[in-house]
């Protein structure tokens, strides 16, 4: 059996932990800051030069929501990128954003049309239909499974078949923000953080967030989480959940405690939100990641199963 390399780009926000433990190798993408320069992205915080940390960012972002922008990989990079492990005789498998976010999966097409008939590897790509920890998620189960001895055609078909049982649940609090980027009205965003309303979200079958009902403050949000997690995750035990947060750590490391006190998976990792998801989310960010039931269209009984929560 061919040995193969799983890469991911940087939305996926997987730390160098996480990357290290599942032998995930990174592809980094771009991003323009407010001096409108172009700068190479990352997920670990400590590589950034130009920025006094996460929060120092955040700060910045939100001062100026419309002085950031992201971009993708070129072809040309994805293109080096695969020969590196083309050279090592490794099959490639890689997992990008959802299609309706970006155009990376476009490119990562492009740069394997463009090496056809140059190699005799075998090259995969995956369309996650998710992002940030979503997309690593996906990548944490392909490197299980080819742990378990899986071909690079059993893992790719294995993704295809279940990304849509990749979910998310948590708060994206600071409405302000999203309010400048025109996805909510001001006085909506206002009086939301006035009496500390927490929207939670799930990921629907493209990838994109949508809100499932509005809880009271953090003491009725980790207790609404917690019981839609369970109605929803299978196998709890035998899983990796990631928390991403972006300027949320206390409350990030909260989320961990009563996840692990409550399903006992095999590992809570916490990760940061990086420049490529966090100039399209903002501050305020902190979700978990796991695997369930299959998510159904339009999030109908997700939604109705938050409501019920949310009203007993």
């Amino acid at each position: 059996m061919r040995d193969f390399t799983i890469i991911v780009d940087t939305t996926s926000d997987l730390s160098k932990e996480v990357l290290e433990d599942f032998n995930l190798k990174l592809i980094k993408a771009h991003f323009v800051d407010e001096d409108g320069k172009d700068k190479v992205s990352f997920t670990d915080w400590s590589e950034c030069t130009y920025y006094n940390g996460q929060a120092d960012f955040f700060k910045h972002l939100k001062a100026n929501p419309d002085g950031f922008k992201t971009s993708p990989n070129s072809v040309y990079e994805v293109t080096e990128c695969f020969k590196e492990e083309i050279k090592k005789d490794k099959d490639i498998l890689a997992i990008t954003i959802s299609s309706t976010m970006s155009g990376t999966f476009n490119m990562f097409n492009s740069a394997k049309k463009d090496l056809e008939g140059t190699h005799n590897c075998e090259i995969k790509i995956v369309d996650s239909m998710r992002f940030g920890g979503g997309i690593g998620l996906l990548a944490i189960k392909a490197s299980i499974l080819r742990s378990e001895g899986k071909t690079l055609d059993e893992v790719y078909d294995y993704l295809e078949a279940n990304k849509n049982t990749f979910h998310q649940m948590g708060w994206l609090d600071d409405l302000s923000f999203v309010a400048k980027k025109g996805r909510i009205t001001h006085s909506k965003a206002f009086f939301g953080q006035l009496i500390g309303i927490k929207p939670l979200g799930e990921s629907d079958q493209n990838g994109l967030t949508t809100v499932l009902g509005k809880a009271k403050g953090e003491k009725g949000a980790y207790p609404a989480m917690l019981s839609y997690i369970e109605k929803t995750i299978e196998n709890p035990s035998e899983q990796n959940i990631l928390i991403c947060h972006s300027v949320r750590e206390k409350q990030a490391l909260e989320y961990k405690r009563l996840i692990e006190e409550k399903f006992n998976p095999k590992k809570v990792y916490i990760i940061e939100c990086g420049p490529s998801c966090g100039i399209n989310i903002g501050p305020g960010l902190m979700s978990c990641y796991y695997q369930g039931k299959p998510i159904s269209k339009d999030l109908v009984e997700e939604k109705a199963l938050m409501e019920s929560i949310l009203t007993k």
